[in-house]
């Protein structure tokens, strides 16, 4: 069996998700849409700031804590620093049952770079 490589992983979770632009998350946030906003970096990257009304929860966590934060039949957006994270944490959200999760293509950069909205 072939061995896959780190970026392998990421793409093959980017093709099983589903991705929405920090532009689109923007558009949602000004809607008022009812999403919870995940950010799955590390306690340093949150500690620089992070989209509004977020919640917290290092990727490495996630499998073993995300039921008792989310539920379920809430919609969801991940972020991480660039996307590829989230990605991940979005497939492995999608195996856990969850169907309304989505990661943030570009990430928290994207999010700085079309100035959205930073809470520190």
């Amino acid at each position: 069996m072939a061995h896959k490589t780190g970026q392998d992983l990421i793409d093959d979770a980017k093709r099983q998700i589903e991705e929405v632009t920090p532009e689109q998350v923007r558009e949602m946030q000004s809607r008022g849409e009812r999403v919870v906003y995940l950010d799955v970096r590390e306690a340093n990257e949150w500690n620089l700031g992070r989209l509004p009304h977020s919640v917290f929860l290092p990727r490495g966590n996630l499998e073993s804590k995300v039921e008792a934060m989310i539920d379920r039949a809430q919609r969801v957006v991940i972020y991480c620093a660039r996307g590829n994270r989230s990605a991940i944490a979005a497939l492995t959200m999608k195996q856990m049952g969850y169907d309304k999760v989505a990661s943030m293509a570009r990430g928290f950069q994207g999010w700085a770079e079309i100035n959205g909205e930073i809470e520190e």
